[in-house]
C-alpha cells in the first residue's frame, strides 16, 4: 500500500492520539490519560510538529480529547460504513479546507484545515482525510489494536501482508514470543 508522507505522519499522529486515552479496561486508579491537562497537548503538539498551535486552553484540551474518542471509534469498528459515517462527520464538523502548503522545511504537501483553526479542527481534518484514505483503499482492517493481553493500543498495519499482531515488535511482540518459547521449554523439560 503506497502511502504519501504526509499521510503517514497524520496516521502516527492519529495513533499516538487514540494511544493517549485511559485504557478502560483497568481500574480506575489505574487509568492514565496521555492528554490529561493542557501541559500533555502542548506536548503532544511539539511531539508532532503540528504548526499554528497558538494558545491552548481548557477548552481545546476538552475538544482533542473528544476528537481521540472518536477516531477510537473507527478504531474499534471493522464495518465500513460505521468507519465512513464517523470519518466523515469528524472532517465536516472540522470545517475541511484542503489548500498545498510548505512549511517548516517540508515540501509541498496537503492541509485540510483552515489557517485559522483550533487544533482539534487541524487534528479532525488532517487524521481523518489520512482514515478516509484507507476506508477508500478497502483497507479498514489495516486499523488495529495490539493483541498483547496487556496491550490494547492502536496501531495502523501497513506490513505487506496485513500481518501485524502486535503494536511493537520489539515490546509486545517480543515479549509475547519470549514468554511463548519459556513455556514450550518448561513443557519439553517438564
Amino acid at each position: 500500500m503506497l502511502i504519501p508522507h504526509d499521510t503517514r505522519i497524520a496516521l502516527d499522529t492519529v495513533v499516538d492520539l487514540v494511544n493517549t486515552a485511559p485504557e478502560t479496561d483497568r481500574p480506575e486508579d489505574e487509568r492514565n490519560d496521555g492528554l490529561a491537562g493542557v501541559e500533555a497537548l502542548y506536548e503532544f503538539a511539539r511531539r508532532h510538529r503540528i504548526s499554528g498551535v497558538g494558545e491552548l486552553g481548557e477548552k481545546d484540551l476538552r475538544a482533542v480529547q473528544d476528537v481521540r474518542t472518536r477516531f477510537a471509534e473507527i478504531f474499534a469498528t471493522q464495518d465500513t460504513r460505521i468507519a465512513a459515517g464517523l470519518v466523515n462527520s469528524l472532517v465536516a464538523a472540522a470545517g475541511t479546507t484542503p489548500q498545498l502548503s510548505n512549511h517548516d522545511d517540508y515540501d509541498w504537501h496537503v492541509h485540510y484545515f483552515a489557517p485559522d483553526a483550533s487544533i482539534a479542527d487541524h487534528l479532525a481534518a488532517d487524521c481523518g482525510m489520512a482514515l478516509a484514505f484507507i476506508v477508500v483503499a478497502g483497507e479498514l482492517e489495516r486499523l488495529r489494536r495490539c493483541e498483547a493481553p496487556d496491550c490494547r493500543d492502536a496501531f495502523v498495519d501497513l506490513s505487506r501482508n496485513r500481518s501485524r499482531r502486535y503494536c511493537s515488535s520489539r515490546t509486545c511482540g517480543n515479549r509475547l514470543h519470549v514468554a511463548a518459547y519459556r513455556a514450550r521449554r518448561r513443557e519439553a523439560a517438564g
